[in-house]
């Protein structure tokens, strides 16, 4: 293996390894090789790391290294010579106040007797410009203790690290090339904006540790956001990189199984992010989805809201992830205003350190001649030049042990050859900016924890455990500053505890502190300008939000809707589109007997069997009891069909009963006539019992009245028809003696004979297993069919059956008879009655089987009705026809004649 390749770039996996050999080959001839090497790969790669540092050298010095420039350099590659990094530019304002922070903590702490007593915390800060290689360089220059641009030999040839921990990694790559680096050394890393959720496994990253949740929280956070606001159809706009994808990872997670979906997820480079912000544009405009989740760096999303602006693009709700939902820039930026307003976001807790605004107004540059970063943002701020006081600064800078780089301080004043100088009354009070805002620190309050945890952590380590030591003793520690181990480092970080001088207790659960996230909203003001307002906290994953004071991207207090289909209403169930998302479904409509009373449901559910759905079905009513009432129409018809017969029937019995010495009367045997008469109305009158509610008696007697009338009615008929025939008979010589067997006696004696047997077949068939009231369930309707259910089959086909042999046989015997004179046509008549009666009573049957409900008892009325007006009409129409309107033909000569 070559001495060069254990120089290979961080991101490459060597270079962890590249440590590893450090560790162990501690001999004179590896670090005379490896010092050859590190002066070839300095010249090579060009390395300018500015240096930030105010304060004096300290018993304890810790490390900082921030992403203090934003605008990162091309890489020369001519390919004629290696490649040479040139210097960052665009000053960071935000990450300038986290720099001062760190300064000002460090500060509080050397004035507080409670803290480190007797030990002095010094600082040095790096700017790493957010460039993998130079992260990795400054990493070394901080634990190597040395101040030139190169310093790997000086990590191995110095006694031990000066500086015992490392505040940095703004991003989470930087985090993980910290803490690989350093993993072998054991030097504590602490993150003040590094989220990613890999950085909590501390078999990968021991000796790391933030004070910002990991972005699992973040996401968990968003995630409910939708839930809670119903937004089931999520676009997403995401970094390529680790915080991008794990955060996107992590809301997909929270949302699985809740009904949320993402319409489409866009990846943004950070080399190529105003080509991918115009194609997430375009993607945005055309997409369906309303509510559009963004997890990128600031800088990304003002260009995805100035190609979203140029598109007209103003009617989407933005989620905003910590990376961007504080950003000034984009809340100042009047070209996007419209589409930025109504944003809502998750931001990092925010907080106020006293004093902190005082020590930021009282910066000045001519306090703080070595202070590059100060100038730098004193020119820009007030446009004026201050190239005289660098000037001084340099010559004594020169004169003193100050390492700043003439060629980067060239670099860092671009605009003293343009403007004016610098009167020097200039002062920060009173400007407001990002850099003077301390209402709501974020990134400057996490690195003003970092220092605090470093700070009990040193003094956790540095204390005496002799409690007899005198308190008088100034030097209240029994490890010395100079000599610290990074392992029991280590383990006096993981056990952290304190109250910060605002009150909140502060520990870390692995790497990790307890997630706590503010939730804000870009509101329109009055002027038209957006701002800030805090609408809500998260502790945890309890949400905290006032909803009513939330402005939407509509401008109003109502809330976006963002789905793919809209849910589905009471009474409709979900079904999946295939091939699509959840959340895009059609609604179906519930079936009858279904209900579903929720909206959004995913299936109906059955009604349970004494109920049914209501129209809408969306909700189980109780079953109505159905049954042939005399209210409903089919009821009132057959009940004037009965009366109506009842009322002919007894027509024909008054003028039977007028007219009984009338040959027609007599002749047609009045006293069966009479008989039969007031059996038909038996008949008609049975039919009533069988409308209205069926109860136990009513269903006893309708079947028992049925059978009984109609052998009664049949059973005259049968006698009258076999009168006739021996009548006839009897007229044939020898057969005199046949009528003495047919008198009234015998009549009568027929009938009631005929008749018993059918009281008898009822009265042991309604003893035995008699009809009874029964709510019929089976059929799937919306009522309850209220039936009398026949118990014994075999009871009523009896009855039935023996109706039949009687009618058969009348039939049978009115059939011999239909020869006897045309003028006596008595039979003719029994004859067509009965064909009518057998056919009505025939057809019913099947038609009885086949009918559900009630309309089986309409059946069976309308047959008792039929049958019954056929018999009346069949054999005393034709009589009353000749009693009243043929009075002539009403004389014995006219029926004795042929």
């Amino acid at each position: 293996m070559s001495w060069v390749s254990l120089f290979l770039p961080p991101w490459s996996s060597r270079a962890p390894s590249l440590l590893l050999l450090v560790m162990v080959g501690r001999d004179v001839g590896l670090r005379v090789g490896l010092e050859g090497v590190q002066t070839s790969m300095c010249s090579r790669l060009g390395l300018r790391v500015e240096e930030f540092n105010q304060g004096q050298d300290g018993d304890v010095v810790i490390g900082g290294l921030f992403n203090l420039h934003y605008q990162v350099p091309g890489i020369d590659q001519e390919f004629i010579k290696p490649p040479f990094y040139n210097p960052c530019t665009g000053l960071e304002a935000e990450i300038l106040k986290a720099v001062y922070a760190m300064e000002f903590a460090v500060e509080e702490i050397n004035r507080n007797p409670l803290i480190l007593p007797g030990v002095k915390l010094n600082y040095r800060i790096l700017d790493d410009c957010g460039l993998h290689p130079w992260v990795l360089h400054g990493a070394f220059s901080l634990v190597g203790g040395e101040r030139e641009s190169c310093t790997l030999y000086a990590l191995l040839s110095s006694g031990g690290p000066s500086v015992p921990l490392i505040i940095g990694g703004a991003s989470s790559t930087t985090a993980m090339i910290l803490s690989r680096t350093l993993a072998s050394l054991s030097v504590p890393v602490i993150s003040y904006l590094a989220s990613c959720p890999c950085l909590s496994d501390r078999h990968r990253f021991p000796n790391f540790f933030r004070t910002i949740p990991s972005d699992v929280y973040q996401a968990k956070t968003m995630a409910r956001l939708a839930i809670l606001f119903n937004w089931t159809w999520i676009g997403a706009v995401i970094a390529n990189n680790d915080y991008g994808r794990l955060a996107i990872q992590a809301f997909q997670e929270e949302i699985e199984g809740s009904g949320v979906c993402l319409a489409f997820s866009e990846f943004l480079n950070r080399e190529t992010f105003e080509e991918d912000a115009r194609r997430a544009a375009s993607i945005i405009e055309h997409s369906t989805a309303r509510v559009i989740l963004i997890f990128t760096w600031h800088r990304n999303v003002r260009e995805l809201f100035l190609q979203l602006a140029k598109r007209n693009v103003t009617d989407r709700q933005f989620l905003a992830s910590e990376a961007w939902s504080t950003s000034k820039d984009i809340l100042q930026d009047v070209a996007i205003l419209k589409v930025a307003s109504g944003v809502l976001g998750v931001a990092i807790r925010s907080a106020r350190i006293p004093g902190f605004k005082s020590f930021l107004q009282g910066l000045k540059p001519s306090n703080r001649p070595g202070d590059l970063l100060l100038q730098e943002f004193w020119e820009k701020e007030f446009e004026c030049s201050l190239s005289m006081t660098l000037s001084n600064s340099q010559s004594l800078s020169d004169n003193s042990t100050t390492n700043i780089s003439p060629a980067s301080h060239a670099t860092r004043s671009p605009l003293a050859a343009t403007l004016s100088l610098c009167t020097g009354r200039e002062t920060l009070e009173g400007v407001q900016n990002i850099f003077t805002d301390t209402a709501h620190l974020r990134a400057a309050y996490n690195t003003y924890l970092a220092v605090y945890a470093a700070a009990h952590a040193l003094h956790s380590f540095l204390s005496c455990p002799d409690k007899d030591r005198s308190p008088r003793d100034n030097s209240s520690t029994c490890s010395s500053p100079y000599n610290i181990t990074q392992n029991e480092l280590l383990e006096h970080l993981n056990k952290v505890n304190f109250t910060t001088p605002n009150g909140e207790e502060f520990f870390f659960q692995g790497a990790d502190i307890p997630a706590a996230y503010d939730l804000v909203n870009w509101k329109t003001s009055p002027d038209g300008s957006l701002k800030l307002v805090l609408i809500g906290r998260v502790d945890g994953l309890e949400l905290h939000l006032n909803q009513t004071s939330i402005q939407w991207t509509t401008g109003s207090n109502q809330v976006p809707i963002s789905v793919c289909s809209a849910s589905c209403p009471p009474g409709t169930r979900r079904a999946n589109r295939k091939g699509e998302p959840v959340c895009c479904f059609d609604c179906i409509p519930c079936t009858d007997g279904e209900v579903s009373n929720e909206t959004g449901s995913h299936q109906c559910r059955r009604c349970p069997v004494e109920f049914w759905s209501n129209p809408g079905n969306t909700a189980c009513i109780p079953r109505k009891v159905d049954f042939l009432s005399f209210n409903e129409t089919m009821g009132i018809v057959l009940t004037t069909g009965a009366v109506s017969g009842v009322v002919v029937t007894t027509v024909v019995f008054v003028i039977f009963l007028c007219y009984h010495n009338t040959p027609v009367v007599r002749a047609n045997n009045s006293e069966l006539s009479f008989l039969l008469l007031l059996s038909l109305k038996l008949c008609f009158l049975c039919a009533l019992v069988f409308i209205g509610r069926p109860s136990v008696w009513s269903c006893r007697l309708q079947q028992a009245a049925f059978g009984i009338s109609f052998v009664l009615c049949v059973s005259c008929l049968q006698v009258k028809t076999i009168v006739v025939l021996a009548a006839f008979r009897s007229a044939r010589p020898g057969a005199g003696g046949l009528m003495k067997w047919f008198g009234p006696g015998q009549q009568r004696g027929s009938v009631c004979f005929f008749t018993s047997i059918q009281v008898i077949i009822c009265t042991i068939w309604l003893s035995l297993s008699p009809p009874i009231p029964h709510r019929d369930l089976g059929f799937q309707g919306s009522k309850v069919n209220l039936e009398c259910a026949m118990s014994s089959v075999v009871g009523f086909a009896v009855v039935l059956g023996y109706i039949g042999f009687l009618a058969c046989l009348c039939l049978l015997l009115a059939f011999l008879a239909r020869k006897l004179p045309d003028n006596f046509n008595e039979a003719k008549f029994i004859t067509f009655s009965m064909l009518i009666f057998c056919a009505v009573w025939v057809a019913f049957v099947p038609a009885y089987i086949s009918s559900p409900g009630k309309y089986s008892v309409a059946v069976e009325i309308f047959a008792i009705l039929a049958s019954s007006y056929g018999l009346l009409l069949c054999i005393f129409a034709p009589k009353c026809f000749i009693i009243l309107l043929r009075p002539e033909r009403n004389t014995k000569k006219q029926l004795m004649g042929r």
